[in-house]
Protein backbone atom coordinates (compact mmCIF):
# COMPACT_ATOMS: atom_id res chain seq x y z
CA UNK A 1 0.00 0.00 0.00
CA UNK A 2 2.55 2.37 0.83
CA UNK A 3 4.54 1.76 -2.26
CA UNK A 4 1.29 2.15 -4.26
CA UNK A 5 1.31 5.53 -2.28
CA UNK A 6 4.90 6.48 -3.29
CA UNK A 7 4.61 5.45 -6.94
CA UNK A 8 1.40 7.62 -7.43
CA UNK A 9 3.24 10.66 -5.51
CA UNK A 10 6.10 9.99 -7.87
CA UNK A 11 4.29 9.80 -10.63
CA UNK A 12 2.29 13.28 -9.80
CA UNK A 13 5.78 15.08 -9.28
CA UNK A 14 6.92 13.77 -12.62
CA UNK A 15 3.91 15.63 -14.44
CA UNK A 16 4.36 18.46 -12.37
CA UNK A 17 7.82 18.57 -13.42
CA UNK A 18 6.60 18.39 -17.09
CA UNK A 19 4.19 20.89 -16.80
CA UNK A 20 7.42 22.98 -15.36
CA UNK A 21 8.90 22.25 -18.55
CA UNK A 22 5.69 23.00 -21.29
CA UNK A 23 5.19 26.46 -19.00
CA UNK A 24 8.97 27.53 -19.55
CA UNK A 25 9.37 26.51 -22.91
CA UNK A 26 5.97 28.19 -23.55
CA UNK A 27 7.38 31.18 -21.90
CA UNK A 28 10.42 31.37 -23.84
CA UNK A 29 8.93 31.38 -27.03
CA UNK A 30 6.57 34.68 -25.54
CA UNK A 31 7.46 37.75 -26.62
CA UNK A 32 7.01 40.32 -23.51
CA UNK A 33 5.63 43.30 -25.13
CA UNK A 34 1.87 44.34 -24.10
CA UNK A 35 1.02 47.45 -27.22
CA UNK A 36 2.26 50.58 -28.69
CA UNK A 37 3.79 53.52 -25.84
CA UNK A 38 4.24 55.89 -27.89
CA UNK A 39 5.76 57.84 -31.30
CA UNK A 40 8.15 59.75 -31.16
CA UNK A 41 8.41 63.29 -33.79
CA UNK A 42 10.92 65.98 -33.92
CA UNK A 43 10.01 69.34 -34.08
CA UNK A 44 11.03 72.59 -34.95
CA UNK A 45 8.69 74.27 -32.73
CA UNK A 46 7.43 72.37 -29.40
CA UNK A 47 4.58 74.71 -28.95
CA UNK A 48 3.01 74.57 -32.16
CA UNK A 49 3.08 70.88 -32.44
CA UNK A 50 1.83 70.73 -28.97
CA UNK A 51 -0.80 73.52 -30.39
CA UNK A 52 -1.56 71.02 -33.33
CA UNK A 53 -1.76 67.78 -31.38
CA UNK A 54 -3.84 68.91 -28.49
CA UNK A 55 -6.26 70.91 -30.65
CA UNK A 56 -6.63 69.46 -34.04
CA UNK A 57 -6.21 65.86 -32.50
CA UNK A 58 -7.16 65.90 -29.03
CA UNK A 59 -4.29 64.75 -27.52
CA UNK A 60 -3.74 66.00 -23.82
CA UNK A 61 -0.53 67.20 -22.32
CA UNK A 62 1.34 65.48 -20.25
CA UNK A 63 4.60 66.09 -17.54
CA UNK A 64 7.61 64.79 -18.52
CA UNK A 65 10.26 63.23 -16.33
CA UNK A 66 12.57 65.66 -14.87
CA UNK A 67 15.38 63.96 -16.11
CA UNK A 68 15.09 65.07 -19.47
CA UNK A 69 17.29 67.77 -20.12
CA UNK A 70 16.31 68.90 -23.77
CA UNK A 71 13.51 70.63 -25.28
CA UNK A 72 9.89 68.41 -25.91
CA UNK A 73 6.75 67.78 -24.16
CA UNK A 74 4.95 64.47 -23.98
CA UNK A 75 1.12 64.25 -25.24
CA UNK A 76 -1.28 61.20 -24.37
CA UNK A 77 -4.74 60.45 -25.34
CA UNK A 78 -6.48 57.19 -27.42
CA UNK A 79 -3.91 54.96 -25.53
CA UNK A 80 -0.88 55.79 -27.31
CA UNK A 81 1.92 58.88 -26.41
CA UNK A 82 3.35 61.25 -28.95
CA UNK A 83 6.76 62.37 -27.63
CA UNK A 84 7.85 65.68 -29.47
CA UNK A 85 11.33 66.69 -29.20
CA UNK A 86 12.85 69.83 -30.62
CA UNK A 87 15.26 68.85 -33.41
CA UNK A 88 18.74 70.46 -33.04
CA UNK A 89 19.12 69.93 -36.93
CA UNK A 90 16.31 70.46 -38.97
CA UNK A 91 17.79 68.59 -41.86
CA UNK A 92 16.46 65.64 -40.27
CA UNK A 93 12.68 67.20 -40.68
CA UNK A 94 10.91 66.45 -43.82
CA UNK A 95 11.37 69.14 -46.39
CA UNK A 96 8.14 69.62 -48.17
CA UNK A 97 6.32 70.59 -44.47
CA UNK A 98 3.39 72.39 -46.21
CA UNK A 99 2.89 70.62 -49.52
CA UNK A 100 -0.11 69.32 -48.52
CA UNK A 101 -0.94 68.85 -52.56
CA UNK A 102 1.65 65.90 -52.84
CA UNK A 103 -0.09 63.75 -49.75
CA UNK A 104 0.96 60.10 -50.37
CA UNK A 105 -0.37 57.58 -49.08
CA UNK A 106 1.94 55.18 -49.58
CA UNK A 107 5.11 57.09 -47.56
CA UNK A 108 5.09 56.91 -43.68
CA UNK A 109 2.61 57.85 -41.64
CA UNK A 110 0.59 57.17 -38.27
CA UNK A 111 -2.81 56.06 -38.30
CA UNK A 112 -5.21 57.34 -35.79
CA UNK A 113 -8.64 54.84 -35.85
CA UNK A 114 -12.03 57.14 -35.72
CA UNK A 115 -15.92 56.37 -35.72
CA UNK A 116 -16.69 59.64 -37.09
CA UNK A 117 -15.05 60.62 -40.57
CA UNK A 118 -17.51 62.87 -41.50
CA UNK A 119 -16.81 64.97 -37.90
CA UNK A 120 -12.88 64.68 -38.66
CA UNK A 121 -13.43 65.99 -41.68
CA UNK A 122 -15.39 69.07 -40.03
CA UNK A 123 -12.73 69.31 -37.66
CA UNK A 124 -9.75 69.50 -40.24
CA UNK A 125 -11.76 71.91 -42.34
CA UNK A 126 -12.26 74.22 -39.16
CA UNK A 127 -8.11 74.34 -38.73
CA UNK A 128 -7.50 75.32 -42.51
CA UNK A 129 -5.71 71.97 -42.66
CA UNK A 130 -5.14 70.25 -45.97
CA UNK A 131 -6.38 67.06 -46.46
CA UNK A 132 -6.49 63.81 -49.20
CA UNK A 133 -9.82 62.06 -48.50
CA UNK A 134 -10.04 58.81 -50.43
CA UNK A 135 -12.18 55.27 -50.02
CA UNK A 136 -10.56 51.89 -50.85
CA UNK A 137 -11.72 48.69 -51.03
CA UNK A 138 -15.43 47.78 -50.79
CA UNK A 139 -15.81 45.71 -53.83
CA UNK A 140 -14.65 42.64 -52.11
CA UNK A 141 -14.69 43.58 -48.70
CA UNK A 142 -15.43 46.46 -46.42
CA UNK A 143 -14.58 49.86 -47.25
CA UNK A 144 -11.87 51.42 -45.70
CA UNK A 145 -12.21 55.86 -45.45
CA UNK A 146 -9.25 57.62 -45.25
CA UNK A 147 -7.93 61.04 -44.25
CA UNK A 148 -4.32 61.90 -44.94
CA UNK A 149 -2.72 65.32 -43.90
CA UNK A 150 0.49 66.87 -42.57
CA UNK A 151 1.45 67.92 -39.04
CA UNK A 152 3.47 71.35 -38.84
CA UNK A 153 6.93 69.94 -39.28
CA UNK A 154 5.46 68.11 -42.63
CA UNK A 155 5.15 64.18 -41.21
CA UNK A 156 2.20 62.61 -42.38
CA UNK A 157 -1.23 61.36 -40.29
CA UNK A 158 -4.10 58.95 -41.43
CA UNK A 159 -6.96 59.01 -39.96
CA UNK A 160 -9.66 56.06 -41.20
CA UNK A 161 -12.31 53.59 -40.27
CA UNK A 162 -10.32 50.38 -40.31
CA UNK A 163 -12.35 49.00 -37.72
CA UNK A 164 -14.94 47.86 -40.85
CA UNK A 165 -11.95 45.14 -41.61
CA UNK A 166 -11.51 42.15 -40.34
CA UNK A 167 -8.32 41.14 -38.82
CA UNK A 168 -7.37 38.35 -40.44
CA UNK A 169 -4.15 36.29 -38.58
CA UNK A 170 -1.48 34.42 -41.57
CA UNK A 171 -0.70 31.82 -39.89
CA UNK A 172 -0.31 33.32 -36.69
CA UNK A 173 -3.76 33.35 -34.56
CA UNK A 174 -2.27 31.89 -31.75
CA UNK A 175 0.49 34.54 -31.56
CA UNK A 176 -1.90 37.69 -31.12
CA UNK A 177 -1.86 39.45 -28.05
CA UNK A 178 -5.16 41.90 -27.31
CA UNK A 179 -4.50 43.25 -24.10
CA UNK A 180 -7.65 44.44 -22.56
CA UNK A 181 -6.11 45.18 -19.07
CA UNK A 182 -2.92 46.27 -19.55
CA UNK A 183 -2.33 48.43 -22.61
CA UNK A 184 -2.80 52.11 -20.81
CA UNK A 185 -0.37 53.29 -18.18
CA UNK A 186 -1.52 54.70 -15.31
CA UNK A 187 -3.28 57.93 -14.65
CA UNK A 188 -2.39 60.02 -11.60
CA UNK A 189 -5.47 62.34 -11.60
CA UNK A 190 -4.78 66.00 -9.62
CA UNK A 191 -7.16 67.08 -7.16
CA UNK A 192 -8.88 69.20 -9.15
CA UNK A 193 -9.15 66.64 -12.50
CA UNK A 194 -13.22 65.02 -12.27
CA UNK A 195 -12.61 61.44 -11.70
CA UNK A 196 -15.04 59.66 -14.01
Amino acid sequence: MQRQAERKNEQEEEEIREQKGEDKKKNEDEIPLMALNHVSRLCKDVEKSVEFYTKVLGFVLIERPQAFDFDGAWLFNYGVGIHLVHAKDEDRLPTDTHDNDNLDPMDNHISFQSEDMEGMVQRLEQFNIKYLKRTVGGEEGAAIDQLFFKDPDGFMIEICNCENVKLVPQHSIGRINFPSDRHNPPVELGKDDPKH
